[in-house]
């Protein structure tokens, strides 16, 4: 989960979220993550984990960068900078997409939320918030837009599982059951202001909370306090890392990177070639739309107990063909699962036997299982 391109610049302290004397409180194990200092877990990463497909988790993510992009000429600014068509996303709506380089390379995966005609946020990973505004801020040029970070305008929770929903509306006048996936509104929850959306990096239903710093502590002792009877806890980092792993969500750094483009990772639907007008990378990913695959990103189930971790050879009759980029123990599925990108020919192949992970020097059977490992029993909202 924490690697070494994600820790602060040598010398420098790493930030800290609003936050920090409420986990500390709770007993949070700190740890350094993409510069900021963050909860890892509380007591345990298991039963936070478990708490969110059965009840509800209360997540801080203050740590992701919010860049806005305002202006006349903000919806094209977007579209030249973006793979996505972000001019025909309606006000209230956000769409997942992605920022590439040149030549097609991701430079980060991105949430943007449309919040007027000439307004959006721009939500970036904790890693990337620099790269990010300043790729957008030179695309921009000679746009009438104007590109801010304001990540330190902000602290973001999130508070996700089947309860979720239930416990929001103990404190908030807005109509829940009318907030569709992928839309944010402005709204009141325990009397603070909040941009409410309902997105997530779970699997389950749940929404995110924009807010002030200074309105942080006190939305988050109200959710803990309305959820204290339906099973809420509050989750770290490792509970939201295997949670994204079972819904087969990418992280970058691990799926998603510059050597990568959406194609790779199968998420080519994000790229809109259709879109009128040229965009950065066009021509690369117009090339990889129609390329052979050069890897395929695939889930793997373990046939035994060691897990795959990032980084491990995946083996085909006992030659490396791909590498793990996540892998843990699946608290919900009972046995260790992975993510990896293998060679096109691996997925064809029906002998599963045959294909196995190098667990530190010993070759550990596993299988194709089809990404994502977990599905949610109820309908997603939409």
């Amino acid at each position: 989960m924490t690697t070494p391109d994600t820790a602060s610049p040598r010398g420098t302290q790493p930030r800290e979220t609003p936050l920090r004397s409420v986990h500390e409180s709770l007993g949070a194990t700190m740890t350094e993550f993409a510069g900021w200092l963050m909860p890892v877990r509380y007591r345990s990463e298991t039963a936070e984990h478990q708490a969110v497909r059965t009840a509800a988790g209360l997540f801080d993510l203050s740590h992701m960068g919010e860049i806005a992009v305002r202006g006349p000429g903000a919806a094209a600014a977007l579209d030249y900078a973006l793979v996505g068509h972000l001019s025909a996303v309606p006000v209230g709506r956000a769409r997942y997409t992605m920022i590439c380089a040149a030549d097609g390379g991701i430079l980060d995966d991105l949430i943007v939320y449309r919040l007027g005609a000439e307004e959006f946020l721009v939500v970036a990973n904790a890693a990337n918030t620099a790269v990010v505004h300043q790729a957008l801020a030179e695309r921009a040029a000679g746009q009438d837009a104007r590109v801010t970070d304001e990540t330190d305008g902000y602290a973001l929770i999130a508070i996700q599982g089947p309860a979720a929903a239930g416990i929001l509306a103990q404190l908030s006048p807005a109509d829940l059951g009318a907030l569709k996936y992928y839309a944010g509104q402005r709204a009141a929850v325990a009397g603070r202001e909040v941009l409410l959306a309902r997105t997530g990096y779970t699997g389950e239903d749940g929404f995110e909370l924009f807010t002030r710093p200074a309105d942080a502590e006190p939305l988050w002792t109200a959710l803990s306090d309305a959820g204290s009877g339906a099973g809420l806890r509050p989750a770290g980092l490792a509970a939201r890392d295997t949670l994204r792993l079972e819904a087969g969500m990418p992280l970058y750094g691990n799926e998603l990177g510059p050597d990568i483009t959406p194609f790779d990772a199968g998420l080519g639907r994000v790229v809109k070639l259709g879109k009128p007008g040229d965009f950065v990378g066009r021509a690369a990913l117009e090339a990889a739309a129609q390329a052979p695959p050069r890897r395929v990103l695939v889930g793997l189930r373990s046939e035994t107990r060691r897990v795959p971790r990032h980084g491990y050879p995946v083996l085909w009759d006992g030659q490396h063909r791909g590498v793990v980029t996540s892998g843990a123990p699946s608290p919900t599925l009972g046995v260790p699962i992975a993510m990896a990108y293998v060679d096109p020919g691996v997925t064809g192949e029906p002998d599963g036997s045959r294909l196995a992970v190098d667990v530190r020097g010993r070759a550990e059977p596993a299988r194709l299982t089809p990404l994502p490992f977990y599905h949610r029993n109820q309908d997603q909202p939409h």
